[in-house]
């Protein structure tokens, strides 16, 4: 009897596209799992930006923008599901108690090692009154794997994984992500094969 294959629990990973994937939704695209279990897994790409800048998307949504600190930061195309609606990936509230305001947000996903992802208004709220979380990435959408989707396509070789670094997601520059992500591993881009290893 053959034992199942196992796979790790990616959440708080990177899942990072091989050249050979190229769909046009995650071609070059790494993305940082929120949530990976038997069921399936969610995560949003953090390196498409869109040419929506958080200030217009602020603006679209009737709401000031008081966050000057994050005036030129872009909205990104978080994956190909619910495209209209947000999801706000962020630094986790630290040292806050139940009876604080600052206990956290509705609707968030607390993600075990890395940060939040919050789905509820209250997070730009308080984003738009100059307070809020630190560091911030706001996508559109998101990408999502139904129950073992992910672990058919990771057995294709459409992905490389590493655990995430908080650096790559807030600091490093869009353009440098995918590479820096391939880094983590020690590889370049250049050097991986561009067909995704099935025929």
């Amino acid at each position: 009897m053959s034992a199942a294959i196992s796979t790790p629990n990616l959440t708080h990973h990177f899942l990072i596209a091989m050249p050979g994937l190229e769909d046009a939704a995650f071609a070059r695209s790494v993305i940082y799992v929120c949530e990976h279990s038997p069921r399936g897994a969610l995560g949003l790409i953090i390196n498409k930006p869109t040419d929506i800048t958080l200030p217009s998307l602020f603006e679209r949504i009737e709401l000031n923008f008081g966050r000057a600190d994050l005036r030129e930061t872009p909205v990104f195309l978080g994956g190909p599901v619910q495209t209209e609606r947000g999801f706000v990936l962020h630094d986790p509230m630290r040292g806050a108690d139940e009876a604080s305001e600052e206990s956290g947000y509705a609707s968030t996903l607390r993600i075990p090692g890395g940060l939040d992802m919050t789905t509820s208004k209250d997070v730009l709220e308080a984003l738009s009154s100059g307070a809020g979380p630190h560091r911030v990435l706001v996508t559109l959408g998101y990408a999502s794997w139904g129950e073992g989707q992910l672990e058919s396509e990771l057995a294709e070789n459409s992905w490389l994984t590493v655990e995430a670094d908080m650096g790559l997601i807030f600091d490093t520059p869009v353009a440098e992500r995918y590479d820096g992500a391939l880094g983590l591993l020690g590889l370049q881009a250049w050097r991986l094969a561009p067909q995704a290893g099935h025929a």
